[in-house]
């Protein structure tokens, strides 16, 4: 089979993307508005763009569904902040991170609306989830429109990670952590790690 997306709509393209890049990893990203406002959304778009200097890219999509032509709070946020702090979620956590997935009115603060805890960033001002196991403090580096989305590039500038999580020579702990991915519309708990070649494959 085919398909040629100038043949075929964006959605459904979209679906044939997301259903084959996977698993995804979430970039639960928070921000703060020019009025004070605390934001907090997961993209999976999301991966590492640099070594040295360390930067991160996350790709924001236009408004859907009720916010349909808009601009996303968290854009605007880091357009004008030029700050942000990636947060990562491991699958306890997932129920709380749809939560802040909701189309919800700019003045709503996600981590109040989830019952998550925020806290101080050390060297920006956007504020971290507390519950989550590792927090990457973000400047902006630049943005770059492709097409419908904006690619997001940011300099991280601060890494933080909680002490269970962490095992030693910079490694984590990813038993500890349990990954969540996406998995087209679905969601994906990483369990089963190993190393290639394997014999036992197929």
């Amino acid at each position: 089979m085919r398909f040629d997306p100038s043949e075929h709509e964006t959605k459904n393209i979209y679906k044939l993307l997301s259903g084959s890049v996977v698993p995804r990893p979430i970039a639960w990203v928070s921000t703060l508005s020019d009025s004070g406002v605390h934001n907090l959304a997961p993209f999976s778009f999301f991966t590492v763009a640099s070594r040295q200097p360390p930067m991160l890219c996350i790709s924001i999509g236009p408004g859907v569904g009720a916010r349909k032509g808009t601009v996303k709070d968290t854009l605007e946020n880091i357009r004008t902040s030029k700050e942000f702090v990636i947060n990562i979620s491991s699958t306890p956590l997932g129920n709380e991170m749809q939560k802040t997935s909701e189309n919800l009115a700019s003045e709503v603060d996600e981590f109040e609306e989830a019952g998550l805890t925020p806290i101080s960033s050390e060297k920006i001002r956007p504020m971290r989830v507390e519950e989550a196991p590792i927090h990457m403090e973000c400047k902006l580096h630049q943005i770059v429109e492709l097409g419908s989305d904006h690619l997001l590039i940011g300099e991280m500038v601060l890494y933080h990670i909680q002490e269970d999580y962490y095992m030693e020579e910079y490694k984590v702990n990813f038993e500890k952590l349990r990954p969540l991915g996406r998995l087209a519309a679905s969601f994906s708990e990483s369990r089963d790690f190993f190393s290639l070649p394997k014999e036992d494959l197929k």
